[in-house]
């Protein structure tokens, strides 16, 4: 049986034929030559359309995309973050004396230890103060025996006054001594006691001023242990900022500053919602740290402090971890990835994170229909993102999928609901595979 195409053709040249007279009969004009050709150029045309309608393949109306099944497995609920290393303690060490230093005895970037000498400053100006105090505590020393010599002369003169006095006022009584004598000898006693409290008086400010040097002495003599500056840390120290020669101000310029580098902090940030989390297994026993270096060295510390607020402009709270760091690979100011399990879940829900849309109501994926190949959209609730060792970035899904469910992977954008789908084969990275 012809096809449908020449029994159309077929048709034409037939109405052609009915339609035109013989050539004997008629004469064909150039115009009319024209017009035949076209028609029968149109005809040929549509044979061809028709043909090539025919032959286009079924699945035209289908979209090309990749797809992946939800698994469930155990989940680690760990917390991920950058960290910066941080000193345990930063001394700035500064003089305690305005002086020239003399030496330095230590070198920059070295390990110094708790106790060990490494600056001296110039001492020779607090030796002669202590020189000439230690001479004004000799004089007065000297002042203070003159002082009670004279105290004894003054009482041991008193003492006889008084008793001439004592007897005059009996002599006087009998008749011997006039009244101006008895008198006389009474202003001799009160003048005598005079003197005996002026010398008792100068010793008391004579031993004053004793006192007072040797307060002095012991201020200049702390003032010249100032002047050998010991580290207040075991560290390593860093620039030296006044070198041999210079000047170092009482408690002005930094002479060097000392980091304690064993043990360090390494502080990161963490989302407050997992504050919670953080605090309850926390509770039941120390978090264990891990903290990886660029070089792919990994340190283990313990959770050692978990901020008072929450910083309201990221959302996050700063934690501290301690390391003991004895190999001394944590450097102060260094970035680091950190990493802290929490706890095992059990039959979590995981695809892939690219799997995820974000939308007008929130995240959703595209489900694939296996019985008719078709898509709908499936709203899901992200618990949080986790990246098992050496994979892709999976999506921890709470509620809207199920395991063995098919999401789009890839292709989503030219999807609409109930559009058909042909899925692409997996490139041999993906998790799952799919039944085309």
């Amino acid at each position: 049986m012809p096809n449908s195409s020449e029994s159309r053709f077929k048709v034409f040249q037939n109405t052609r034929i009915r339609l035109c007279p013989p050539a004997n009969q008629l004469h064909v004009g150039p115009l009319a030559k024209w017009t035949a050709w076209i028609l029968l150029t149109v005809a040929v045309m549509a044979v061809s359309c028709s043909r090539q309608n025919t032959n286009a393949p079924a699945t035209a109306d289908f979209q090309s995309v990749r797809a992946m099944q939800a698994v469930a497995q155990d989940v680690p609920l760990e917390i991920a973050a950058i960290g910066n290393v941080e000193a345990v303690s930063t001394i700035e060490v500064k003089a305690r004396i305005t002086a020239p230093v003399l030496r330095v005895n230590f070198a920059e970037g070295q390990e110094v230890r708790k106790g060990e000498l490494l600056f001296e400053l110039d001492a020779e100006p607090f030796h002669r103060q202590i020189a000439e105090i230690e001479a004004n505590i000799a004089r007065s020393v000297a002042n203070i025996k003159q002082v009670e010599a004279n105290i004894a002369r003054d009482q041991a003169m008193f003492r006889n006054l008084e008793a001439i006095a004592t007897r005059g006022q009996k002599l006087m009584s009998e008749g011997i001594f006039s009244r101006d004598q008895a008198e006389q000898a009474s202003t001799n006693v009160a003048a005598a006691k005079a003197t005996l409290d002026a010398d008792r008086a100068a010793i008391e400010s004579a031993k004053a001023a004793e006192k007072a040097e040797r307060a002095r002495l012991m201020a200049t003599r702390l003032q010249l242990d100032y002047t050998k500056v010991y580290a207040p840390i075991a560290g390593r120290a860093g620039a030296i900022a006044v070198k041999q020669g210079g000047l170092a101000k009482q408690n002005d310029n930094t002479l060097v500053t000392l980091l304690q580098t064993t043990p360090v902090y390494v502080a990161f940030s963490v989302p407050e919602n997992m504050l919670p989390e953080i605090r309850k297994y926390n509770r039941q026993k120390p978090l264990t740290i891990t903290a990886t270096m660029a070089d792919k060295h990994v340190s283990n510390g313990t959770l050692q402090f978990i901020d008072n607020t929450i910083d309201p402009t990221t959302g996050g709270i700063k934690l501290k971890a301690l390391f003991t760091n004895p190999e001394r690979v944590l450097w102060p100011g260094q970035f680091v990835n950190v990493k802290a399990r929490l706890n095992l879940e059990p039959d979590r829900i995981l695809i892939s994170s690219q799997s995820v849309q974000t939308g007008p109501q929130g995240k959703y994926v595209w489900v694939l229909n296996p019985a008719d190949s078709t898509v709908s959209i499936r709203e899901v609730t992200v618990l949080r993102i986790y990246t098992p060792e050496g994979q892709t970035e999976q999506s921890v899904i709470g509620a809207g999928l199920t395991a063995g469910e098919t999401v789009i992977s890839e292709g989503q954008k030219r999807l609409s609901p109930k559009a058909k789908v042909r899925v692409l084969p997996t490139d041999g990275k993906a998790d799952s595979k799919i039944e085309n």
